[in-house]
């Protein structure tokens, strides 16, 4: 099952890696094979049988208009942009959902006699519209570059296009749009290879294009929706024998999420299926390895279903989106992009692992007792680089000389902090002390992950000026990995001290470099000569696409008398202010500048590539040192937090308690304090003789935040961080769910009643015994009847069949009397290991209320919902009228005992007569 989803993941994978490979091609054209070789995109019909019957005459702007419709029929499922000078131009009848898209004009130009539709925009756009068309509108752009060929200096480039890469809204990699803070994951989902495209497995493989991380699992459609929710692809891709499959349940799923699905061919790599533990997944004809994926193993990992992730706002806010008032921006104390991303999975992902778990707390109460050490890295660590996405960068073809800069700064920063944790120890181990040193296994441990790369750092230091580089002052950066400029045209071929490459690199380089100053030495002379010689300060030693060589007289009518009645030289070009002349010998010096910078270029790419090949030499270890860099981040980041909002390090079991004294909300803390307010705290207790909590009391009164403390408290403790609370005791939980909130999903035709059924049902379903199960008012979106009968079977269930830890919120105090509330508020007979808890409402005799959000054992049958309806604006005669019917009611034994004539009696006796109505 997982060997045929790695195979689609690979083919899309391959694709990619070989749109960007297209661009190092010694010599680019386009041809009809090399895009034939692209199964997925093989056009059904030859090119030119879809050209029309007409012969296209072989002028420069007929084979333009060729080249074109070529590109469009090899690529019918991408938005072509094509580059043209400083412009990308969209053609024919893509161009009219181009510049709709992109709100820009729509014109025309004439192509052989045809008027064709076209758009374009400037290339300085180019990141803002890859925006517009990848990110928010889910489009593939297939982006078409045109390459000039060398010439020497004065003569007119040539071009030549070809597309060099396709982006999709899973294959982003370096685009400054790219969120560096999230993973941008593209996925894969393919039926298990033995089993009906029907059945319900299913394997999942996702990438993250950008940082090489790589993930695979096993799951089924009932379970697809959580792990969609909780990975969040960007774009998800089916084997192509899955599109013609309907219904399809899979794919309805995916499209419920906003995300886009494509096809693929499956990859033929029989020892996909089983791939072995030496060897990595890789076709090396076409891509660079792709290392082995990380299994997710169900067992050691809190299992949290797509509604428990969004009712908590784990990582987005369940109202406006985003990231405000969630527990990750909360909580989040990171500085590095990597240790962020890692955070972010951890929280939505926690740990099962008791281990785990106790050596993560374990790193975090080291930094913790320690804040001078803490500051020191976490200072150290908020200048280092990306460098999973960089390394990625090198794998994909597009590292630069920055990313060559910035990977030896984070060795550097990795040098630093082992230097800095080895002079802490040294320290610590003057004191002598046996718990010191058990307190040091823990950081041991992990930096000892970290393998010795500072010999790579040697060679990029001995190689290039970094320093220099990260401040800016390196030569321009192309695309695709180029990081030399183009010397054969413009001025920019004279900027001879903008290398990236110091001459030491080789002998040859140095004597090229030698060469080279004893020509630019020669060119400073030749120009002095000439000023003097000719009395013209203002002339100057040029080189341009039109002039070629040539001597440049600013000052013309002044200067340039003497020049041109010299035979020496020859006029180019006049105007009113400046001289353009050929000199012979300027000629002659200036081409053999030209050659030595192209043989400068020419070796520098080659020495680059020799960089570029050590950074791929030294792939894992650099990923494996900036994943341990990455859970430092977070553990600092975690300990920085418990200092400041006075967390406690829980003690973890792998019982059924769940213990914790004076918890608190974190998210709702950090809101009330900044408005000036104290947080309530309050104790749960739940253990094997009190494992389900009924919770009554009014609205408004702390219960539905007192349900997703306990929750958030949980994932927060097996994340690996220090918890809101004066003590904290936690039993691993295995599965985490939460049934709180309201909302409708008018969309797929679920009422609010609906999505809650759902939602509990799934629960019933799933939780097991080591589960913790947080439910808020169920039963209230239908008939007082029905949604006491619905309330009570789900806690019967809860208790007798899932057995798991639970609080259960509920306005149906009746409930209470249901399970045999007892003077010791616990309940009678087989319910005897049920607790219930309640909160208050204060008031005073002048008849204001205070809410005092403490829980206490007991029951409270009163849920005061007058005093929100008031606090929310009511109308004062409506409050009044509610206030009377509820005195009425009370007279009587229960509401459902009142027949129909005892009701209509009381609606009758509470209106007012025709005549007063008539009045109003």
């Amino acid at each position: 099952m997982l060997g045929s989803t790695l195979n689609v993941l690979k083919s899309r994978y391959q694709f990619l890696v070989r749109c960007h490979s297209a661009s190092s091609a010694s010599k680019p054209t386009i041809t009809k094979k090399k895009y034939s070789e692209l199964p997925v995109l093989q056009p059904e019909h030859p090119p030119d049988a879809l050209l029309g019957s007409r012969i296209i005459p072989d002028t420069r702007l007929a084979l333009h208009r060729k080249r074109a419709l070529l590109l469009h029929l090899n690529f019918p499922h991408c938005i072509l942009l094509t580059r043209v000078g400083q412009f990308y131009e969209s053609y024919f009848d893509q161009a009219a959902e181009v510049a709709g898209l992109l709100n820009i004009k729509l014109t025309s130009r004439k192509w052989d006699n045809q008027t064709v539709l076209m758009c374009g925009f400037p290339v300085i756009y180019l990141q803002k519209h890859l925006k517009t068309l990848v990110q928010q509108n889910n489009r593939f752009v297939a982006l078409c570059e045109e390459f000039a060929q060398p010439v020497p200096p004065g003569i007119k480039p040539s071009y030549d296009r070809r597309v060099v890469r396709i982006v999709t809204p899973g294959t982003l990699i370096d685009e400054p749009f790219l969120d560096h803070n999230e993973n941008n994951y593209l996925m894969a989902i393919s039926p298990a290879a033995s089993r009906s495209i029907e059945n319900n497995h299913l394997g999942l493989a996702w990438i993250d294009v950008s940082t090489g991380e790589f993930f695979t699992r096993s799951t089924t459609v009932e379970n697809l929706y959580d792990d969609i929710v909780r990975i969040q692809p960007r774009e998800v891709v089916f084997p192509r024998k899955m599109e013609s499959v309907d219904p399809c349940p899979a794919r309805e799923i995916v499209r419920g999420e906003s995300i886009v699905v494509s096809y693929f061919d499956i990859a033929t790599t029989p020892y996909l299926q089983s791939p072995p533990q030496d060897e990595p997944v890789s076709d090396v004809s076409y891509m660079p390895p792709l290392s082995l994926p990380s299994k997710e193993v169900v067992e050691s990992r809190m299992e949290i279903d797509a509604h428990t992730l969004k009712s908590l706002e784990i990582r987005e806010g369940a109202h406006e989106g985003g990231t405000s008032g969630t527990l990750l921006s909360c909580i989040r104390k990171t500085v590095t992009s990597g240790g962020t991303r890692l955070l972010s999975r951890w929280l939505c992902s926690p740990s099962a692992s008791l281990s785990e778990i106790n050596a993560r707390l374990s790193i975090v109460a080291f930094f913790h007792a320690r804040p001078h050490l803490q500051r020191d890295l976490r200072d150290c660590l908020r200048g280092i680089e990306d460098v999973t996405r960089v390394v990625q960068k090198f794998l994909l073809g597009r590292g630069n000389a920055e990313d060559v800069a910035a990977i030896s700064a984070a060795i550097s920063i990795w040098s630093s902090v082992r230097s800095r944790l080895s002079f802490e120890q040294t320290l610590n181990s003057k004191k002598r002390d046996g718990n010191s040193e058990r307190e040091w296994a823990s950081i041991d441990a992990l930096i000892s992950r970290m393998e010795d790369v500072s010999e790579l750092e040697r060679k990029f230091q001995a190689s290039m000026d970094c320093a220099s580089i990260r401040l800016g002052s390196s030569p321009e950066t192309a695309e695709g990995g180029t990081t030399f400029q183009e010397l054969s045209s413009g001025d920019k071929w004279q900027q001879w001290n903008r290398w990236s490459i110091k001459p030491e690199f080789s002998e040859e380089l140095s004597a090229s470099h030698t060469e080279l100053q004893r020509l630019l030495e020669q060119r400073e002379r030749l120009e002095r000569d000439l000023q003097f010689h000719y009395g013209a300060p203002s002339l100057t030693l040029r080189s341009s696409p039109l002039q070629g060589l040539h001597v440049h007289i600013a000052k013309s009518k002044r200067e340039a008398t003497k020049a041109k009645a010299s035979p020496a030289f020859t006029v180019i070009s006049e105007s009113n202010s400046t001289c353009c002349l050929f000199h012979q010998d300027w000629a002659r010096l200036g081409s053999q500048l030209w050659e030595v910078s192209q043989k400068i270029v020419s070796m520098e790419r080659v020495a680059f590539d020799v960089l570029k090949n050590e950074v791929k030499m030294h792939e894992l270890q650099l990923r494996r040192n900036a994943r341990v860099i990455d859970e430092l981040d977070v553990a600092l980041g975690f300990s920085s937090l418990a200092s400041e909002m006075h967390l406690t390090r829980p003690k973890m079991t792998n019982s059924r308690s769940f213990h914790v004294v004076n918890g608190r909300h974190p998210t709702v803390e950090v809101g009330l304090l900044s408005s000036g307010r104290v947080f309530t705290p309050n104790t749960v207790s739940l253990c094997p003789d009190s494992r389900l909590h009924v919770i009554t009391g009014p609205n408004m009164a702390g219960k539905s935040t007192l349900l997703r403390q306990t929750a958030l408290i949980a994932i927060l403790a097996q994340s690996g961080s220090f918890v809101p609370a004066d003590h904290a005791e936690v039993g691993i939980v295995d599965r985490l769910f939460s049934r709180v909130g309201a909302k409708d999903d008018v969309f797929r035709d679920r009422s609010t009643f609906m999505v809650e059924m759902l939602e509990t049902a799934d629960i019933l379903r799933k939780a097991t015994p080591n589960s913790l199960v947080i439910m808020d008012e169920v039963g209230r979106g239908t008939s007082v009847r029905d949604g006491l009968a619905i309330a009570f079977a789900v806690v019967h269930h809860l208790y007798f069949k899932n057995r798991c830890r639970a609080l259960f919120a509920t306005h149906f105090h009746e409930l209470t009397d249901m399970l045999g509330c007892t003077s010791d508020h616990r309940g009678a007979g087989a319910f005897g290991k049920v607790g219930f808890f309640c909160t208050d409402v204060q008031e005073t005799e002048i008849g204001s209320f205070a809410y005092s959000h403490r829980l206490r054992p007991g029951v409270n049958k009163e849920s005061h919902g007058l005093k929100v309806a008031n606090l929310a604006g009511m109308p004062p005669s409506a409050v009044a009228i509610a206030r009377e019917a509820i005195l009425r009611l009370k007279n009587d034994v229960w509401l459902p005992s009142l027949d129909d004539h005892a009701l209509k009696a009381l609606g009758e006796s509470l209106t007012p007569d025709i005549d007063t109505i008539h009045m109003l």
